[in-house]
């Protein structure tokens, strides 16, 4: 029994009931939670593929390359069987052979169609040659050519390795910074979430701090339900991107270049991050906005 005249202490309410369970702030939480983990998985799929076939590229020309043989029709296989003789006494080669019309005409084929008349076309003679692990030296290789087959023109492939090398670091720069900022969006629509749910239970608030409740408490209760609807709205998300990149049809090789898109092997484990990651955002994000609304609310 309480003393008489003693005001009673008011129960406060369970933290999950802090919270209205729904209203425009939810369905806004859920919605830009789904929305950025979808895109989020989008550029995860892009960057990965196009890193996979950058790097198939950059290993498909790391340890071989070609000699281009422009002569006239007279004097082609003389200046051939040279440059065979040369690229056989090369250290660093591991083997060379001419190309046939036929090999031509498939790398070609992409470009011009399969009914290019090779055989009417002044086209060079094209030596493909296996580099070892150490390589030849290059320039003691292009003046030894030059000595032998005037026309022959040694390539290593440096400059398509190159590029390709640089465009995968800045493709893999690039997919870090989108999902920067995607994370940066997410946190600032579920601050704005949130701070219109606490300025518009300030009369929820005020009372709950009359029958004792802690700004903590009150703290606790906002970011615990604004976490889990960050995470409900990821995972759907994240689902729906998943299932579109499992739905598109294989493509197989386009023109001779891999059509890869999406996921492959473990790589399909790496977007199931993004909904715990959604919720630690809006953990930390909702924590921060929830302090800030609490210390203006009097």
């Amino acid at each position: 029994m309480n003393a008489p005249g003693k005001p009673q202490r008011q129960a406060v309410p369970p933290v999950g009931r802090v919270v209205p369970p729904s209203g425009f702030t939810a369905r806004l939480t859920v919605f830009s939670a789904g929305a950025m983990a979808l895109l989020a998985v989008f550029a995860l799929a892009l960057s990965m593929a196009t890193g996979r076939l950058s790097e198939r590229w950059s290993d498909a020309l790391a340890r071989t390359a070609t000699v281009r043989i422009s002569a006239p029709a007279s004097q082609m296989a003389t200046q051939t069987d040279a440059v065979l003789r040369v690229l056989e006494a090369t250290p660093g080669i591991a083997s060379a052979r001419a190309l046939d019309t036929e090999e031509v005409q498939a790398l070609l084929g992409p470009w011009f169609g399969p009914d290019l008349p090779i055989a009417s076309l002044p086209l060079p003679q094209l030596v493909e040659l296996v580099e070892t692990e150490d390589g030849p030296d290059a320039e003691g290789l292009r003046l030894r050519l030059a000595a032998e087959a005037p026309g022959a023109v040694f390539d290593d492939h440096a400059r398509w390795r190159r590029p390709l090398v640089e465009a995968a670091v800045r493709l893999r720069v690039l997919g870090l910074a989108s999902l920067g900022l995607i994370a940066l969006s997410t946190a600032a629509m579920i601050v704005l979430a949130a701070q219109a749910a606490l300025a518009a239970n300030g009369q929820v608030i005020r009372v709950l701090r009359l029958v004792g409740a802690r700004d903590t408490f009150i703290a606790r209760a906002f970011v615990r339900r604004f976490s889990l609807r960050a995470l409900s709205g990821a995972a759907a998300g994240t689902a729906v991107g998943m299932a579109a990149l499992a739905a598109l049809p294989a493509t197989g090789d386009l023109g001779g270049l891999p059509a890869e898109l999406g996921f492959v092997g473990a790589e399909w484990l790496v977007p199931l991050l993004i909904p715990p990651l959604a919720a630690l955002v809006a953990w930390a994000a909702t924590r921060a906005a929830a302090f800030r609304m609490l210390g203006g609310i009097r």
